[in-house]
């Protein structure tokens, strides 16, 4: 149940991310990725940081959806793109 959790947190974050700084139509593999990415990052960060621990808590989400949204801004300002995006160039 725990995993499933994680997989849904993840992708809430990473379509919380494209809502803030996402352009385009979004990509839903890569807002996962990044989503998963972002949450295992911010949410860990956020939920040691404020003496949560990994319980699921509000630090830890709103951690998650941080952390996805500052990896979707520096992947967005890498140009890393989707083979999608690409063609429609």
């Amino acid at each position: 149940m725990l995993i499933l959790g994680v997989l849904v947190i993840g992708l809430a974050a990473g379509w919380a991310a494209h809502l803030l700084v996402g352009r385009g139509e979004p990509n839903y593999a890569r807002l996962f990725v990044v989503g998963l990415a972002g949450s295992l990052l911010g949410g860990l960060v956020g939920s040691l940081l404020f003496g949560d621990g990994l319980a699921l808590r509000l630090s830890g989400i709103v951690g998650s959806v941080a952390g996805a949204t500052l990896l979707l801004v520096v992947l967005n300002s890498l140009g890393v793109t989707t083979s999608k995006q690409q063609s429609r160039s």
